[in-house]
């Protein structure tokens, strides 16, 4: 399970996420502080491991 605190500079907010299989890949502090960007943690919350996303199936159309 991860928990997020978010300030938006108008209040805060928690969030939390907990994957049914497998874990999230946190990175490696450096100087006791973690900075991802946007796009790794949307990677994070999914289950994806951001540092070598792979391009899954895509269908060519829908309906």
């Amino acid at each position: 399970m991860i928990k997020i605190i978010w300030h938006d500079g108008l209040g805060m907010s928690l969030y939390a996420k907990r994957l049914e299989k497998g874990r999230f890949i946190w990175p490696s502090p450096a100087d006791g502080v973690v900075a991802i960007s946007a796009a790794q943690l949307a990677y994070m919350l999914d289950g994806i491991d951001w540092r070598h996303p792979r391009q899954t199936f895509r269908p060519q159309s829908a309906g």
